[in-house]
């Protein structure tokens, strides 16, 4: 086996992981921080990409303002699945279910097509024009970026509301925080940082696809638990947690690119994505019931 060729192809995924590392930010604070399981990121990670490529293909706009306008974009998608389960009372997993179905048809209205090429002709942003190296320099500074505005926001009074929602809603009641608005509020901030991964996304692999967001929840998933299981014994910190989640996506597009290397059917990287989050899942349930066991017989 040519190693050198395994060595090659890391810069790729190096930046795959940063790109769908941000995609997770959105999905942990969903899923760790509101305890919500939103299934909305399948449809709103393409949402973004498709409403920055139409801004900046056919409409020639600055491709950093087109980003915010996805960013936007995504927000409102969350909003959608937010008022499905604040006002009419639809359970968060189906109302997920529920947006994820229309944003399919929204994203191609949008597109026109089932899929939308953008080119370095096409922006100035220089993830189009850069190479892999220059890439992860401007992948890994927005995720600092993202990361030192989140550890501000959920220091706030606002972020310490969204966080004490997901904690325990009941007594967040008690104590007169709204918590219909704090989970419209987190669902928008998920669906829009998702939505700005996927601008980021569409324009380092050149195009956007109406199936590109198909299994974003099962990566941004696997991510969340992997960085979990790194940072868990180095801090607590929010800070840490949260940079934990995009070490874990690089870590899985690392072990990705591993798979596909010693020859892995591509078709089954789905199956093996589902049984990494699985077995990451249900590790801590399986190792508490074999110590209640260990213990029973003991005494």
């Amino acid at each position: 086996m040519n190693f050198m060729h395994l060595l090659g192809g890391m810069p790729g995924a190096l930046n795959q992981g940063l790109v769908w590392g941000l995609m997770a930010i959105g999905v942990y604070i969903t899923y760790k921080i509101l305890d919500i399981a939103d299934l909305t990121v399948d449809g709103s990670i393409c949402t973004g990409a498709a409403v920055a490529t139409v801004l900046i293909v056919k409409y020639e706009m600055n491709p950093w303002l087109a980003m915010f306008v996805a960013f936007l974009a995504g927000a409102l998608a969350g909003l959608v699945t937010g008022a499905f389960h604040v006002w009419l009372g639809i359970p968060a997993i189906l109302s997920g279910i529920l947006t994820q179905m229309i944003l399919w048809s929204v994203n191609l209205k949008i597109m026109g097509q089932a899929n939308l090429g953008i080119s370095s002709r096409d922006c100035d942003i220089v993830v189009t024009k850069m190479n892999e190296y220059s890439s992860m320099a401007v992948f890994f500074v927005s995720t600092l970026a993202l990361i030192g505005i989140l550890y501000w926001f959920f220091g706030t009074e606002i972020g310490l509301t969204l966080r004490s929602t997901g904690c325990n809603e009941q007594m967040s009641r008690a104590q007169g925080i709204n918590t219909d608005v704090t989970k419209l509020a987190g669902l928008a901030l998920s669906n829009g940082i998702v939505a700005l991964a996927g601008a980021y996304l569409c324009q380092y692999q050149g195009y956007a696809d109406i199936n590109m967001g198909r299994g974003a929840v099962v990566i941004g998933l696997a991510a969340v638990v992997i960085g979990k299981a790194v940072t868990k014994h180095i801090s607590k910190n929010f800070a840490v947690r949260i940079s934990g989640v995009s070490v874990g996506a690089i870590i899985y597009y690392l072990v990705y690119q591993i798979v596909i290397f010693f020859g892995l059917d591509p078709d089954l990287l789905k199956l093996l994505s589902a049984l990494v989050v699985a077995a990451f899942l249900g590790f801590p349930y399986v190792s508490k019931q074999i110590k209640l066991r260990q213990n029973k017989g003991a005494i």
